[in-house]
This record gives structure tokens, C-alpha cells and sequence, in this order.
């Protein structure tokens, strides 16, 4: 037999009333005497002191955490906006590095064309060359429709960069002073003697080409002296800068005399140059 149990109750109103006359009750106490004050305050507040204590703490911890989130945010925001202007930045100093380059070769473009003014001259930029570290051979943006033939001579830097071997419709092919199968008449500015310039692609690791069959019997050539284009060469303009001695000696038959040159063209780096548009045989003919 299942027995219910018997729950004891009390009625709502007598639980009120109790509980009424208690809060009179701990009134009064409170007003008369100083049991909660006194000791009862002591024993609460060891035991209430440090739960607050440790919420204040928490509380503390919790707001300088949320401050410290805030800053990082800011700071997160600030650091990308930096950094996009530093790229900006880096892209216009690069720009304007490449504009102070290609100012420089313009400036020693128009100063190589000034120092060459008899000569009418066409500006081209290099758009292709043959593999390797030098600009034996290249090709450069003006052709025919710009009036380019062959055996024009071509110069960049500071003097005679090669000779213009094949020509298309909009694009030239050209030879350097320093490949291989370059020969170039060539005469010393202090004795007018001649010689001839190899190309020598070995030497030019050194930046430096070759030269031979000098004939210098009075002894006046000398380290450093200039050389340029002599009146004799079939394609070669005159007087166009070809380099500096940077060496002479003797040859076994004590009669001429060879060497190296350092050129006046840096043949590394090259991005524009100009064409001559006279032709030595032409010239030679309106003469």
C-alpha cells in the first residue's frame, strides 16, 4: 500500500504575519542595541570584505582589459592606415627613383647631343638584346618609318656605342664596338696616329676592349689618352669618342704597338641611345 505522506503547511497570511513580526523584531534590535554594528559587522566583514575586495579587483581587471581591447583596436586601425601610406610612399619613391634614372640618361643624352650638334640625331629606346650580361648586340624602337638605315652609327653615355646592321619597319638591329666581330678605325687624339678597336667580349668582363696596329714612333701616346673615330673608317663618322688607353705595350716586331681601351659607354646598362642619321658615305659624297 502506497501511504501518502503528510506535508505540514502554513497558511499564506500566517507565513506573512511571521515573517512580519520578524523583520519588527531585527528593527528593533537594530535601533536599541548594537548587535549588528558591533560584532555581527565585525564577523560579516571578514567574510563579505574579501568577496568584495575580489569582485572589485575582478571588476578592475575586466575594465582595464576592455581598455586595453579598445587601444589594440585603435592601434590595429592606425598601424594599416601607416601601412597603406607606406606603400603609397614606396610606390612614389620608386617612381620618382625611376624618373631621376631616366632623367640622368635624358640629361647625358642631350649633353652627348649637343657635343655632337653636326650631326642630325634620332632618340630610341632599347627594347630587346641578346643574352648574356653586355649589349654586344640589341635592338632598339625606331626603323624605317623613322628614316633608320644601315651603317648608321649609333652612341649613348658618352660617346660610340656600334653601328646599325639590320633595319625593319619600326625596329633596328645593333651591332656594339665590343662583340667579337667588331673592327673600328680608331685614331689617338694626342698624336693622330691610327689603330685599329676590337671587340673582345673576355675583356670586357674588365670593362675593357683591345686595341692594335698603333704606330706611335715619336713615343707620345700615353695611359689615358682618347680615342675616337679616325677619318679613314668606310662606316664611322670622325671624331666620335671610342674610349681611353688604359694600357700600351710594345709588339715582338717593334714597330706597333697594342693595348686595351676603357669605353666611354658603360655597355651593362643601356636604355636609350641616339642614332646618327648621316651616313659616312653620304656625307663623304656631299662633301
Amino acid at each position: 500500500m502506497n501511504r501518502r505522506r503528510n506535508h505540514f503547511t502554513i497558511q499564506s497570511k500566517y507565513l506573512l504575519l511571521i515573517l512580519t513580526g520578524l523583520c519588527v523584531l531585527l528593527m528593533a534590535i537594530t535601533f536599541t542595541t548594537d548587535l549588528f554594528t558591533g560584532t555581527l559587522a565585525d564577523i560579516s566583514g571578514y567574510i563579505t570584505i574579501p568577496f568584495q575586495k575580489g569582485i572589485s579587483e575582478a571588476g578592475s581587471y575586466l575594465s582595464d582589459r576592455s581598455e586595453e581591447l579598445v587601444q589594440i583596436r585603435d592601434l590595429l586601425q592606425k598601424n594599416k592606415e601607416l601601412q597603406e601610406q607606406i606603400d603609397k610612399l614606396t610606390i612614389e619613391n620608386n617612381n620618382l627613383t625611376q624618373e631621376k634614372y631616366e632623367l640622368n640618361n635624358l640629361r647625358s643624352l642631350y649633353l652627348l647631343d649637343q657635343e655632337y650638334s653636326e650631326y642630325q640625331k634620332v632618340g630610341a629606346k632599347v627594347i630587346g638584346k641578346n643574352s648574356g650580361n653586355w649589349f654586344h648586340s640589341f635592338t632598339v624602337d625606331k626603323g624605317k618609318n623613322d628614316g633608320i638605315e644601315v651603317d648608321m652609327n649609333v652612341m649613348s653615355g658618352s660617346g660610340l656605342v656600334g653601328i646599325v646592321t639590320e633595319v625593319g619597319t619600326n625596329w633596328a638591329r645593333v651591332t656594339s664596338i665590343i662583340d667579337d666581330s667588331s673592327n673600328v678605325s680608331g685614331m689617338t687624339l694626342a698624336s693622330g696616329d691610327n689603330m685599329i678597336v676590337s671587340g673582345n667580349l673576355e675583356l670586357m668582363n674588365q670593362n675593357k676592349i683591345s686595341f692594335s696596329k698603333l704606330i706611335d714612333s715619336e713615343g707620345k701616346v700615353k695611359e689615358g689618352d682618347k680615342i675616337v673615330t679616325s677619318n679613314i673608317s668606310d662606316k664611322y663618322l670622325p671624331g666620335l669618342l671610342i674610349g681611353y688607353i688604359t694600357s700600351i705595350e710594345s709588339d715582338s716586331n717593334n714597330l706597333t704597338h697594342s693595348g686595351t681601351l676603357t669605353p666611354a659607354v658603360d655597355f651593362e646598362h643601356m636604355d636609350e641611345v641616339l642614332i646618327i642619321l648621316d651616313l659616312k658615305q653620304k656625307t663623304e659624297n656631299e662633301e
